[in-house]
């Protein structure tokens, strides 16, 4: 690339770097793997920066390749999560973020337990905000797959999350 191009690609990267780390964390449940996600995401759109036509669906495209790396990694049996018995020590603090700590936490705690495409879609649909369409885009498949995939997610988060979140149970 030449110079112009890797200046391009550096503004485009400080822009968007937060957004598609937190996106990849939502879709893992672990900073750390969402750093390396979101970076193998970035490299891939350096590697194909020239032959990139429309700049504007620059964010379509590290969504799906970062939807894809996320799916891909979950396969490999030595990235799978593993529980413990025992959590550490809470520290006592203010109690609405303690609240708003424990909602957050139970909802990825949640997220972790939903099969990994699934996962993706809630992601991208309820947190990312894309529709039904957008996502069937980036996971190159069918706009049924993705309802499918939704309802499917949906009941196997509510059923990990149990009561812990009474008043997420009613939402579809």
């Amino acid at each position: 690339m030449d110079q112009r191009e890797e200046q391009e690609f550096a503004e485009y990267f400080a822009a968007r770097r937060e957004a598609v780390r937190r996106m990849a964390y939502m879709m893992c449940g672990d900073w750390h793997r969402a750093d390396d996600l979101a970076q193998s995401a970035f490299i891939a759109v350096h590697r194909k920066w020239r032959k990139i036509r429309d700049k504007d669906a620059l964010d379509a495209y590290v969504r799906r390749t970062l939807t894809r790396a996320v799916i891909d990694e979950s396969r490999k049996p030595w990235r799978r999560e593993r529980t413990v018995e025992q959590l550490p020590e809470r520290p006592a603090g203010n109690p609405d973020v303690d609240d708003s700590v424990a909602t957050r936490r139970t909802l990825l705690a949640g997220l972790r337990m939903v099969p990994p495409k699934q996962r993706a879609v809630l992601v991208l649909r309820y947190l990312e905000g894309l529709d039904v369409a957008g996502v069937a885009e980036i996971m190159k498949c069918s706009e049924g797959n993705v309802k499918s995939q939704t309802a499917r997610g949906l009941e196997a988060l509510r059923t990990a999350l149990g009561d812990s979140l009474g008043d997420l149970r009613s939402m579809s």
